[in-house]
Formats: C-alpha cells, sequence, structure tokens
C-alpha cells in the first residue's frame, strides 16, 4: 500500500469522526457498525470484521459485525476462554494469525475456529481497556497469510481511529445521562414544592435524605417520585 493510499484512509476516518462529533448521535451500536464495515472495505486482505467487548468477568460481546463468522469467531473465543482478540484487547498488544490451521498459542480457539467458520487469517488490535471491560477491533480472511505489514501499519490507524470515536459516544453517552438526571431532579424538586409548599432549597434537601437514608442515588430517587408523585394528584 502507498503511502498515499494509506493517508487518503486515515483523511476519510478523520472526516468521518468529525462528523459523528456534529452529528452527536446517541446511537453507539450504528456507529460502531457504520465504522466497522468502513475499517473491513479500507483494510487489504479483509473480508470481514468486527469489535469486542469482554468483560473481566469473562463475558464476550460483539458490538457490531460484518459477517456471521465474524461473531461466531467472538462466541468460540467466549467458549473457549482464549483467543487473538481477548490477547489483543487485555494484553495491548497487536495480534497476528497467518494461517490459523498452524497456530498453537491458543489451541481451543483454533481447533473451533477451524471447524465452525471459514477464518484462516486473523489481525486484531486494541480499542481501549479499563478496571471493568476492553474492547478489541479484529479483522478476517478466509485466506492464509492474508495481512502483511502494510495491513497492520493501516490496521493501527483505524483502530486508533475508531477508539477515538468510542471515547467520544463514551463522553456524549455520559453528558446526556447527566442532562437527563438533572431533568429528573429538577421535576422531582417541583412536585415536592407544590405538594408540600416549600421551596426548592428544601425540596432539594429532601431528596437528598431520601437518597442517604435508601442508599438510592439522588437521580433514581427523583425518578421514582416523579412517576409516584404527580402535581394534582389524589
Amino acid at each position: 500500500m502507498t503511502t498515499l493510499r494509506r493517508d487518503a484512509i486515515a483523511l476519510q476516518f478523520a472526516e468521518l469522526l468529525r462528523d459523528l462529533e456534529r452529528r452527536q448521535s446517541g446511537d453507539t451500536a450504528a456507529v460502531m457498525r457504520e465504522l466497522t464495515e468502513r475499517a473491513a472495505r479500507a483494510l487489504p486482505g479483509a473480508e470481514s470484521a468486527c469489535i469486542t467487548v469482554a468483560t473481566g468477568s469473562g463475558d464476550v460481546q460483539t458490538v457490531a459485525a460484518t459477517h456471521p463468522d465474524a461473531e461466531k469467531v467472538d462466541g468460540i473465543q467466549r467458549r473457549n476462554g482464549e483467543g487473538p482478540c481477548l490477547e489483543a484487547a487485555w494484553q495491548q498488544h497487536t495480534m497476528r494469525i497467518n494461517d490459523i490451521a498452524c497456530e498453537q498459542r491458543w489451541p481451543g480457539f483454533c481447533r473451533d475456529t477451524l471447524s465452525d467458520t471459514g477464518v484462516r487469517s486473523v489481525l486484531s488490535f486494541q480499542l481501549f481497556t479499563n478496571r471493568e471491560s476492553m474492547g478489541a477491533l479484529n479483522f478476517y480472511s478466509d485466506r492464509v497469510d492474508a495481512f502483511d505489514d502494510d495491513a497492520v501499519e493501516l490496521g493501527l490507524i483505524l483502530a486508533t481511529n475508531i477508539a477515538v470515536a468510542w471515547n467520544l459516544l463514551e463522553r456524549d453517552g455520559q453528558f446526556r445521562s447527566a442532562l437527563a438526571s438533572r431533568d429528573v431532579i429538577g421535576q422531582a424538586k417541583g412536585i415536592l414544592m407544590e405538594r408540600f409548599s416549600i421551596d426548592a432549597a428544601a425540596a432539594f434537601e429532601l431528596l437528598r435524605r431520601l437518597s442517604q437514608d435508601s442508599n438510592t442515588p439522588l437521580a433514581s430517587i427523583a425518578q421514582q417520585l416523579t412517576q409516584s408523585l404527580r402535581p394534582h394528584d389524589e
């Protein structure tokens, strides 16, 4: 792959990220599907791709996939508790399998992948990792030796861009959640003020005490109140 081609793909993904930020889409799954499909088309040798998220407890989920075999590979890793996608995410390595039939590192995974799918080559990159979970971007091919060094280099660029998109969506989700919490707390305060003829400060203090006494988040208490206490309810 030429430097010009690689730079053009990187620019396309950067422009897509800017578009996503402008759109402020809250549909994480849809955005990840779009990015995964574009990444699969952009990477030389790739016939399918997926994004895998796993937790420390061993749960493995497919966030987006371009082919049923990609989802099957995640299921195989879940069943065996091993595989290149999990290794890439937890160990922060780029993992490449040139021929699953000759791979020795994950015998259970390789055996089941050979028998259950057409996948023969794998390329995996870490997207993110934290205390609770990790994410990986994975590319698959039905051909052996499908991913050369140029593919690895471009894959790193694609993974970096998708990781940025993931963080943007997560930040946006947290912001939306904070706004929703603020709104429901405001509604609960209004109901309490009308019901008990108290001011805003007293209403908030009542919510705070209820939260502490029940060991329940303030927003949850507010949500319960807005559902059970409505203005002018009898």
